[in-house]
């Protein structure tokens, strides 16, 4: 094992010149670190990740074990990356179709989680603190807060910044049973109070 800079590379990762790694980088066994791409303070890469050109990872991602981050894919701060969960980059692949340059964005957002196994296609977004459940395919646009599970991914209910799942008054308001948080939900949106 060594150390480069100011993060811990594991001796059998490879980091190609060009990347942009922040201070309390961890990356693990057999990682291939692309050039361009940029990894927020604190990140934790696990075992057997690829991360493509121009991904941007905010601070705190938590990347599990075989994880591929194609070139396309922008992480909030605080994002989890659940073990073999995908992403995609092109709707339409071919093996004799060159597509590269016009890959589809997708965003996860500040704090979600992406469980084991889910599938996000290309184009969507995931909003801040979402969860997606295990094994999922998100084939759209995720809201903040939401919960969704399934293939296709569906929304089941609304989860708190500590990823609970909440239980809403008759006013529309919920508490996180974890540090007490309160919730408003109004209109199918859900706010923060």
């Amino acid at each position: 094992m060594m150390s480069l800079q100011d993060y811990f590379v594991h001796e059998t990762a490879v980091i190609d010149e060009g990347c942009n790694i922040q201070p309390g980088v961890k990356i693990w066994h057999f990682c291939h670190i692309m050039p361009d791409c940029s990894i927020g303070e604190g990140c934790n890469i696990g075992q057997n990740c690829v991360i493509f050109p121009n991904v941007v990872l905010g601070k705190n991602v938590k990347v599990q074990n075989n994880v591929s981050i194609y070139e396309g894919v922008t992480c909030a701060d605080d994002v989890f990356l659940g073990p073999s969960m995908v992403f995609t980059n092109v709707l339409n692949p071919r093996s004799a179709v060159n597509r590269r340059g016009r890959y589809i964005k997708t965003h996860v957002g500040k704090g979600a989680s992406i469980g084991a196994n889910a599938t996000i296609v290309c184009g969507n977004t995931i909003g801040e603190y979402a969860l997606v459940g295990a094994g999922s395919v998100v084939t759209k646009d995720i809201p903040a807060y939401a919960l969704v599970v399934g293939n296709p991914a569906r929304q089941t209910g609304w989860v708190s910044e500590y990823g609970h799942k909440l239980t809403f008054d008759e006013a529309g308001t919920a508490v996180c049973p974890e540090n007490g948080d309160q919730y408003q939900l109004a209109q199918g949106v859900l706010k923060k109070l």
